[in-house]
């Protein structure tokens, strides 16, 4: 049973004293215990509570923890509007995490949940909250600043002009990676190098350039850099020099590079030194996996860099969340 917060109560009905004394513990069950464990409820309440309608006129709101816990139950099943709704009256699992009784009261309804999301866009909120988990993160000794890892990934966005306005969405654009071309939006991150939780989160069209966007993913402290090949030669961009910072910058060398060099020692030296560069780079997928393969978002669900850009905010502090919530049980 989920512990109560103070200024919410939640008394269980009969129905979900039953459900939690079934034998059987679902992996969502799980996952959603750990994620009540480790999210920073009051802090991020704190960074809403401004914002949100006091109920001194018209119809009372629906509490603000309970729609922050249903926002972050769509961004995390990647749930439309009347999906969500669905979703909490069909599976117990949701409710308990929304602390809903079914038998006292009923689920936020679609529009209520949009205007709730459009509220924290048009306060850009949603950075505030990235913000506010990664501090406590911070304050609990999770995040350490000596190191970053930079990286991209491209988001999809649909290709179709079978659409009102006759066109592809004109904030994305598209690019070639290898030999295919990808139309949509860039998510660049800066990564703390030891706890793999990212810090930093930086939104662009597809076309942008990686290397362009590293001073922005640079929180500041850090004295070691890793990226991959995509950044080489970027210590000498003039935003960087202009940081006026030593830090130690890890690139990989290009594949090229290597694979032309005469067999011998040092070629062999210089595999070994990429190993060992590619094997601490690599943290820097985890919360892409987080991203794409746990909370589905594979392709953008807006049209807009901006709006999209609200939605990353809150998906990789959920999974700085979940990264922090494998690191206390391995």
């Amino acid at each position: 049973m989920l512990p109560k917060l103070a200024g919410m109560t939640h008394q269980p009905s009969f129905s979900q004293a039953e459900f939690a004394d079934k034998k059987k513990i679902t992996r969502r069950e799980k996952f959603l215990t750990r994620m009540e464990a480790l999210i920073p409820w009051a802090k991020l309440l704190a960074v809403i509570e401004p914002f949100y309608p006091k109920g001194q006129r018209g119809r009372p709101p629906v509490g603000l923890e309970r729609m922050l816990r249903v926002y972050f139950l769509q961004q995390g099943y990647g749930l439309a509007d009347e999906a969500l709704e669905d979703a909490l009256y069909d599976s117990q699992a949701l409710q308990g995490f929304a602390r809903i009784n079914l038998a006292a009261e009923g689920v936020p309804d679609a529009t209520t949940l949009l205007k709730f999301r459009r509220r924290l866009e048009t306060h850009d909120l949603c950075k505030g909250l990235f913000a506010a988990i990664n501090a406590d993160l911070t304050a609990r000794g999770l995040l350490l600043r000596e190191g970053t890892l930079v990286d991209a990934t491209l988001i999809a966005a649909p290709s179709s002009t079978k659409n009102k306005e006759k066109q592809r969405d004109p904030e994305m654009h598209q690019t070639r990676k290898g030999q295919q071309w990808y139309f949509g939006m860039k998510a660049h991150i800066g990564a703390d190098r030891d706890s793999k939780r990212v810090h930093t989160v930086v939104v662009t069209a597809a076309n942008v350039s990686d290397i362009t966007q590293t001073a922005q993913l640079l929180h500041g402290q850090e004295k070691q850099v890793h990226a991959d090949a995509g950044y080489t030669g970027v210590e000498k961009r003039a935003e960087i020099v202009a940081l006026e910072r030593k830090m130690d910058w890890q690139i990989a060398r290009k594949r090229g590079q290597i694979k032309t060099m005469k067999e011998g020692a040092e070629k062999e030296m210089i595999q070994a030194v990429e190993k060992a560069k590619a094997s601490v780079r690599a943290f820097v997928e985890h919360p892409f996996h987080l991203l794409k393969n746990i909370f589905r978002h594979r392709k953008v669900r807006c049209r807009g860099l901006a709006k999209n850009g609200h939605q990353l905010y809150t998906l990789f502090g959920l999974a700085n969340v979940m990264i922090g919530a494998r690191a206390a049980t391995a």
